[in-house]
């Protein structure tokens, strides 16, 4: 995923979902509990409600920069009705950062969603869909949320909350400025540590005994390990669980249960299923936008019988490279196999040499192997192990590539005053199914806050993020989209969150979580993106099909 994309640890399978992001754009109502007992054990229901929204940048591990500081109090307004009032002068374009597949440093974050089964270790999934955005049942306000966070937690006024997170600057800047909106109403701080070395380091610090009173994680797997391999991650406070069975979708909430206890509150989400390109440049050409699979095909054939070469990729990304091919290998299985085959694939019931998996890595080869249609602006196939993740789409700027397949959060890689619209500089469009088997198959991923301590102020941190106060506040300052279903999307500030959105919220949309971040790290952040980087540089599918799988754990 790229959130950092590097997903340690086994997590169930992803249940079927769409998105159910009921858009209601009202914030206010009743007071929910204001329980502060901890616990809250999650709901094994495999949930059909897929969400949407997400900040994805990645997050480049090649350096491991750390940033700290404090959010402060003070700006940003937060009146007690729930519409956050919050300075919506923070920096335009946030997003997170997503090393997990090897991210690199991006400023963007768009919209995704997630689904997943129970909150058990195997949940299985069916490809539900999503209801569409607004029409749904209504949500309920979330009244005066500011007391009832003082009623839940008492008075917290000049504590501190230790925040660590792999989202780091300039990404980190529209983050700080929502926290503001509980260090007004509370009178606490939030301390902010952004660390592209996010997914090693959380590890060393629990196993130093020095963890952070709440992390950030961008993937459901790495949470789920480090739940059970230190016993130190403390489960979500009951108000806060309360809050994601109001506002989430349940597939959300599984995906940061562990053995059936809820640990992880939702926070951002992503849209993976996106090819981008340069409307200019399209219609200086007399290109239109695919909007099938043999369009698309079509349209690769005729760029390059033009000369040119329709594709561009980029997979190096430190540690990392080549994350960014475990994304196309997932969008195919999603789109040849279907969503039931994938949650399988998940946990090892399909492996990488069975059939369904051949197959899909044999036509994601019949792109990014194909000496007619790659690397356009950098070379041939080979220099798609030596260009950059950030750098892999820009030839489309100048002509010189047609076509790039990366996730939302790639905006942030564009060149300041790039115009990212459907009339603009660059824009993206919905990687369309080979078929309509399995309706319209979306991937993604997203983020999920977890504790290491139970103090009230940590608790009344972490439960404030499960409000819709929080996702309208922080959708203001930019380049955000949450699954939370108060999310009004008004407050979606560009025309690519828009756009996913509006996908998320389709009625035929079939959604997926990252599939690697959901496998054990030992496959899905390190065999996969090595394998895969070896097989784009000349190794043969069946070798690289049998290594990955000969790195799955036996238990």
């Amino acid at each position: 995923m790229i959130r950092h994309r590097r997903a340690l640890g086994l997590v169930a399978a992803t249940a079927a979902a769409a998105l159910v992001l009921g858009a209601c754009g009202s914030n206010n109502a009743t007071t929910p509990s204001s329980s502060a007992a901890a616990g809250g054990g999650a709901s094994s229901d495999t949930g059909t409600s897929a969400a949407v929204g997400g900040s994805e940048t990645s997050a480049s591990s090649e350096t491991s920069a750390s940033s700290e500081t404090s959010a402060g109090s003070g700006a940003g307004s937060a009146s007690d009705s729930g519409s956050a009032s919050s300075s919506e002068s923070g920096s335009g374009s946030a997003s997170s950062s997503e090393s997990g597949s090897g991210s690199e440093s991006s400023s963007s974050s768009e919209s995704g969603s997630s689904s997943a089964g129970s909150g058990s270790d195997t949940a299985s999934a069916t490809g539900s869909s999503a209801s569409s955005g607004g029409g749904g049942a209504a949500v309920p306000d979330e009244g005066d949320w500011c007391k009832a966070l003082k009623d839940a937690y008492g008075d917290v006024s000049g504590k501190t909350v230790q925040l660590y997170t792999s989202i780091v600057t300039p990404e980190d800047q529209p983050y700080k400025d929502a926290f503001k909106t509980w260090e007004q109403c509370t009178g606490a701080k939030v301390n902010y540590t952004g660390d592209k070395a996010f997914e090693a380091q959380i590890t060393v610090k629990v196993q130093a005994s020095n963890p952070p009173d709440i992390a950030l994680f961008p993937q459901p797997g790495l949470l789920k390990q480090v739940v059970e391999s230190s016993g130190a991650v403390k489960p979500a406070p009951a108000l806060a669980a309360k809050n994601v069975d109001t506002y989430y979708g349940k597939d959300w909430k599984a995906l940061g249960t562990v053995n059936d206890q809820f640990y992880g509150v939702p926070n951002s989400a992503n849209v993976k299923s996106f090819v981008w390109y340069s409307p200019k440049y399209f219609k200086e050409a007399g290109y239109t936008v695919p909007t099938t699979w043999d369009e698309l095909m079509a349209l690769s054939d005729k760029i390059a019988a033009s000369g040119k070469k329709p594709w561009c990729a980029g997979i190096a990304s430190g540690d990392a490279t080549g994350w960014t091919v475990t994304d196309w290998l997932e969008d195919f299985m999603l789109r040849g196999a279907g969503p039931d085959v994938y949650n399988q694939w998940i946990n090892h019931d399909v492996k990488f040499a069975d059939k369904p998996v051949a197959d899909a890595l044999a036509k994601v080869g019949g792109i990014l192997k194909n000496p007619k249609y790659v690397n356009g602006g950098y070379g041939d196939v080979s220099t798609i192990a030596t260009t950059t993740f950030q750098d892999g789409g820009l030839p489309i700027l100048k002509g010189n590539c047609f076509l790039h397949r990366q996730a939302s959060f790639y905006a942030a890689n564009w060149p300041k005053g790039t115009k990212v619209s459907p009339d603009g500089d660059a824009y993206a469009f919905y990687l369309p199914a080979f078929d309509d088997k399995f309706g319209k198959p979306v991937l993604g991923g997203g983020e999920f806050a977890a504790s290491f301590a139970d103090r009230p102020e940590v608790q009344s941190f972490q439960t404030f993020l499960t409000y819709p106060v929080y996702s309208n506040t922080r959708a203001k300052l930019g380049n955000f989209i949450s699954a939370n279903k108060g999310l009004d999307p008004k407050n979606v500030d560009t025309e690519i969150n828009k756009l996913s959105l509006k996908l998320l919220t389709d009625p035929q949309t079939v959604f997926r979580f990252d599939a690697s971040d959901l496998m054990p790290g030992a496959v899905g952040a390190d065999a996969e993106w090595k394998q895969l980087t070896s097989w784009i540089t000349g190794q043969d599918d069946q070798t690289t099909l049998a290594n990955i799988d000969a790195a799955w754990p036996a238990s």
